[in-house]
C-alpha cells in the first residue's frame, strides 16, 4: 500500500530542475547552475564504497568519454560526507564529481530520498535514481528506482550514446 502524503515528489520531464549547491570530496562547492549551457547527468546513490554504488560509479567511470564525446557531464550525489567521498573517488579512481549531501535535502528536493522498499519492508532512504538536465536547467529524463548494475549501458541505450 502506498501512502501519498509520505512518497517523495517525483521530478518529471520539463520540471526545472531543484538547484543545489554542494561541497564535493574536496570541500570545493559545486552548483547545478555551474552545468548551464550543456546536459548533466545528475544521478543519486545511497552509500560510497558499498558494493552497488561502488559498480554504478565504476561504469560511469568507465563510460564518461563516450558520456562527454556527447556532450553530457556526469554528477553524483550521495549524503555521504566529502572524507568519505575522497576515500571513495581515490579508491575507485572516479573521474567526475561526487557531491556530498548529507541533511538530505537536495535528495529529497529531487524526490531520492524517502520510503522505499528494502529485502520486504519499509524503510526511509536514499532511492538510487539518475536524471538528465538538460542545457537550461530542466528535466529532460527521471528515473527512479535504477538497478546499480547495467544502469549505465541502459541510459547510454535511452539515450542513443
Amino acid at each position: 500500500m502506498s501512502d501519498a502524503t509520505t512518497a517523495p515528489r517525483r521530478l518529471e520531464p520539463g520540471d526545472e530542475a531543484p538547484a543545489f549547491t554542494l561541497p564535493d570530496a574536496d570541500g570545493n562547492e559545486v552548483s547545478l547552475s555551474d552545468f548551464r549551457g550543456r546536459k548533466v547527468v545528475v544521478y543519486f546513490y545511497p552509500a560510497a564504497s558499498t558494493p552497488g554504488c561502488t559498480k554504478q560509479a565504476c561504469d560511469f567511470r568507465d563510460n564518461l568519454a563516450e558520456l562527454n564525446e556527447a556532450g553530457l557531464a556526469v554528477v553524483g550525489v550521495s549524503p555521504d560526507k566529502p572524507a568519505k567521498l575522497a576515500t571513495f573517488r581515490d579508491n575507485q579512481n572516479l573521474n567526475f564529481p561526487l557531491l556530498s549531501d548529507p541533511e538530505k535535502s537536495t535528495l529529497t528536493a529531487w524526490g531520492a530520498f524517502g520510503e522505499k522498499k528494502m529485502y520486504g519492508k519499509t524503510v526511509q532512504g536514499v532511492i538510487r535514481s539518475t536524471f538528465l538536465v538538460d542545457e537550461d536547467g530542466r528535466i529532460e529524463v527521471a528515473q527512479y528506482n535504477v538497478r546499480a548494475t547495467g544502469h549505465v549501458a541502459k541510459l547510454r541505450r535511452d539515450l542513443k550514446v
